[in-house]
């Protein structure tokens, strides 16, 4: 993907003396009385904005926080908490501005933090009028955002569409060089997991991959449903009879490739969907119609730990059970250590994917963890994001 990088105009000495606009994502979550509980995306704004004070730049940064209504300021949409932690993460005083779209005070070699971007009128629909008056405000526009890549959104693409340079920051160009490594170009096999409750929000997904991947795991509540394709009985648990015919689709395009949907031999299950309920396994043949999937089965599990193991390239969205119950976790967390032992390299995304990742502790063994929710499950599905159109646009003249 040809685009401008952040790190190359610094590396050429063109960043000092300019006015640099960041697009960050600081959209953390927060407690009742305003406290940030979780400040990753926050660290993970720091290089770039470093990067750029050092080169002498002043700075302006923005992010989005919650679902505010334009036009309309509430305390509980203020990023006041953000720069209180930016301003720790960098050791100086980060100022936050209100109502900076007209003009913006900075000196060089110094930051400021504007105000939640989601109050200014027009920056969900991306207006011309807010898109040209941002870009005046700076010489060069970074978007540092990958949460927010698949919106064409004031901030995302109508600033990169008239700022004078428009280019990828550190984050955003990691993730972008992750996703070529495992989608554009990878090593061979291609392994992907994809998992949650239904096919449905996923069915774009599944049939994008099914054209490329080598093998594609499914579980969940997906998996109930492709069990059923495959003519086994899934009782009471969650499935979408209606998108059996979409599921069989699926495993005949692998078929016909050569490549195969793993159906499970053996699965954990439960008379209620409860953390205390006594968990039975029992081969996939042998699920009663009272009996609820929770998770995959033992003996899949390790089959399927094998194929992850000999992967060349793992992909993966989703945990394969109900791993926030202890009785059913365990096929999750086979398939956790499989991808953080396996010699692939591996991606993963998602809420449900990276809270897996933290609780077996596996970070620092796995090859790229996206930042990114929507933004990560729009481009396995072989879309083209906004933001990474606008900026290749800007790249090519």
């Amino acid at each position: 993907m040809n685009i401008l990088r952040f790190e190359d105009l610094v590396a050429q000495g063109k960043v000092a003396g300019q006015r640099v606009f960041i697009r960050a994502d600081l959209n953390v979550p927060q407690d009742d009385a305003g406290n940030i509980t979780e400040d990753t995306r926050v660290r993970a704004s720091v290089p770039a904005i470093e990067l750029a004070l050092k080169a002498g730049a002043a700075v302006m940064v923005t992010s989005h926080l919650g679902r505010p209504t334009e036009g309309e300021f509430k305390m509980a949409d203020s990023l006041a908490p953000v720069a209180k932690r930016l301003g720790e993460l960098l050791g100086r005083e980060v100022k936050l501005v209100s109502n900076w779209v007209d003009g913006v005070t900075v000196a060089h070699g110094d930051v400021v933090l504007l105000e939640n971007c989601r109050l200014n009128k027009g920056e969900k629909k991306n207006s011309e009028e807010l898109g040209r008056k941002m870009a005046a405000l700076c010489d060069i526009f970074v978007n540092d955002a990958f949460g927010t890549a698949h919106r064409a959104e004031g901030t995302t693409y109508g600033i990169a569409q008239y700022a004078k340079v428009a280019c990828a920051g550190p984050l955003l160009s990691a993730e972008i060089d992750a996703l070529n490594k495992a989608l554009a170009a990878p090593k061979r096999p291609l392994v992907a997991i994809v998992a949650g409750s239904k096919v449905s929000s996923k069915l774009t997904i599944l049939e994008a991959l099914s054209k490329n991947v080598d093998g594609l795991i499914v579980g969940g509540g997906i998996a109930n449903t492709f069990m059923l394709a495959a003519g086994l009985n899934v009782g009471k648990s969650l499935v979408e009879r209606d998108l059996v015919p979409a599921a069989t689709a699926v495993i005949e395009s692998m078929k016909v490739r050569g490549a195969e949907v793993p159906i499970p031999e053996d699965v954990v299950v439960a008379k209620t969907f409860a953390a205390d309920a006594p968990a039975t396994v029992k081969a996939a043949a042998d699920v009663a119609d009272d009996d609820m999937i929770l998770d995959i089965g033992p003996k899949t599990a390790a089959t399927l730990a094998a194929k992850l193991k000999a992967a060349g390239t793992i992909v993966w969205n989703g945990p394969v059970g109900v791993f926030e119950f202890e009785a059913f976790e365990n096929g999750t967390k086979t398939i956790a250590k499989a991808i953080a032992e396996s010699p692939a390299f591996s991606i993963a995304g998602g809420g449900d994917t990276l809270a897996a990742i933290a609780k077996y502790g596996i970070e620092k063994d796995v090859g790229y963890i996206s930042t990114g929710g929507g933004a990560f499950l729009e481009v396995l599905e072989g879309k083209t994001l906004p933001a990474f159109e606008i900026l290749q646009k800007r790249a090519a003249g």
